[in-house]
């Protein structure tokens, strides 16, 4: 099943877990506090007060900048994540935040794939994989889109017994953007 097919038929929870991991495993670019996050996905556990803590979160990188001038793209879609992610968990609002974080995330990963040189394949657009359909997709795209698939799958196999897995996958796709954005650094200083 396709990455597109899965959002449109994720529930509310599936969906607002799915947008929060890709902003999670993106935040490298946007702040180096592993642990920002962390009131939304426990308010995904308890069905707490989303609204109240997305904007303690908002709140808490308001000063935050982008880590270096060469992922300001990548930042920038990073923030606009976090700025339009909805007040209310409601299954339409969700179901497109969710699929704009999809895009936006995939995005980031192309435009910081090595394989790529930063700029993503012709036409930059990442509908294809979305879609099912994978060829010439690079590494870090790929493994991106794999983490995408996984957490919409465990969150529609497990509800929210899902969730711990769900943060799992994205703390790993984290640490590898912070590689990949540290690397960049080293390899420009």
């Amino acid at each position: 099943m396709s990455l597109v097919d899965l959002i449109a038929q994720a529930d509310e929870r599936g969906l607002a877990a799915s947008g929060l991991a890709c902003l999670d495993r993106c935040m490298p670019l946007l702040s180096d506090d592993d642990q920002v996050l962390r009131p939304l996905w426990a308010s995904l556990v308890v069905d707490g007060d989303w609204g109240g803590r997305l904007e303690k979160v908002r709140a808490a990188l308001d000063a935050t900048g982008p880590q270096g001038s060469a992922e300001d793209e990548g930042a920038l879609l990073v923030r606009r994540m976090i700025d339009t992610a909805p007040p209310k968990r409601t299954a339409d609002e969700t179901r497109e935040w969710a699929d704009a974080c999809s895009v936006a995330a995939l995005r980031i990963h192309q435009l910081l794939d090595p394989a790529e040189g930063g700029t993503g394949p012709a036409g930059d657009s990442v509908d294809s994989p979305r879609e099912g359909r994978t060829e010439g997709m690079s590494p870090l795209v790929a493994a991106e889109l794999r983490r995408q698939t996984t957490v919409l799958e465990l969150l529609a196999e497990h509800g929210r017994g899902g969730l711990r897995s769900a943060l799992q996958v994205s703390t790993e796709g984290r640490r590898v953007l912070r590689a990949v954005v540290s690397r960049r650094a080293r390899v420009r200083g």
